[in-house]
């Protein structure tokens, strides 16, 4: 089975990236801006990173933070090279994967993180042809492995979704949701497919999702629904295709009642 935090991430990528890279002694300030930022100390003693209205948090070599929102914040710092990296995303999907999480988070230097940070220093280091692009990528490396890193710890505050994953009956009815919300699923069908009956697979899918199947499904289905109304041009009726309704009437109607503005005003303002 493929995980489902993998086919939720494949979703959420950055529609722009900014990577900067300095020696910073003193204090820098940043107003708020973007939806996601990515601050690692590659070298040096140690810096502050104060989000405001948090506790500020120190770094140490190796450590990322994670800025979740469009918050304003300060790095304070002696002698030490600071990556940091501004990611534009919004939408429904991305919504699923980083909602109810703290405003900051602060990962230490691990294996796998360390790892991770280890390549984008010897990158920031070179000069050969592909650097921009590969430190796009290095810096995407780094915010995947320190969200992992976060999520699975057990107070991390993860949505309901990310820990039933690992149920194995739950964690495949989620991995079909999201592998093809076209289909129309039933809670019959899925429970047949992970060999559960009907009313227990709906009691423990409730238990560990936090809602009932059908719930979890149309959620999913409006949440794609938000990116594709953004992100392309594609018709309201391909739309519906896509995510599982039989038209562009009936989707509208669900998403006007979940969203609260019709699927046209939605693209208007996203625009």
């Amino acid at each position: 089975m493929d995980d489902t935090l993998s086919r939720l991430l494949d979703n959420v990528r950055p529609r722009q990236v900014v990577v900067e890279s300095d020696w910073t002694s003193g204090t820098v300030r940043c107003e708020a801006g973007a939806g996601l930022t990515v601050v690692t100390m590659v070298r040096g003693g140690s810096a502050v990173l104060a989000v405001d209205g948090t506790t500020p948090v120190e770094l140490a070599a190796g450590d990322v933070a994670l800025v979740i929102g469009a918050h304003g914040y300060s790095l304070s710092a002696e002698d030490a090279l600071l990556v940091t990296g501004s990611y534009d995303i919004s939408g429904g999907v991305c919504d699923r994967v980083l909602g109810g999480l703290p405003p900051v988070l602060k990962v230490d230097s691990g294996d796998e993180v360390a790892g991770a940070v280890g390549l984008l220093e010897r990158e920031l280091g070179g000069s050969r042809p592909g650097r921009r692009a590969l430190l796009d990528r290095l810096l995407d490396l780094v915010l995947l492995t320190s969200l992992r890193e976060w999520l699975d710890r057990p107070d991390s505050g993860a949505p309901q979704w990310y820990g039933a994953q690992n149920d194995p009956a739950i964690g495949a009815a989620l991995d079909l949701i999201h592998t093809d919300p076209a289909h129309r699923w039933t809670v019959a069908e899925l429970a047949d497919r992970t060999t559960m009956s009907r009313a227990a697979f709906a009691r423990r899918f409730n238990a560990l999702v936090g809602e009932p199947p059908m719930s979890y499904l149309t959620c999913w289905r409006l949440c794609l629904a938000s990116d594709l109304l953004r992100d392309t041009d594609d018709t309201l009726a391909a739309v519906a295709r896509q995510v599982g309704y039989a038209n562009a009437y009936a989707l509208s109607a669900a998403f006007t009642r979940f969203y609260g503005v019709r699927p046209g005003e939605y693209r208007d303002q996203v625009a």
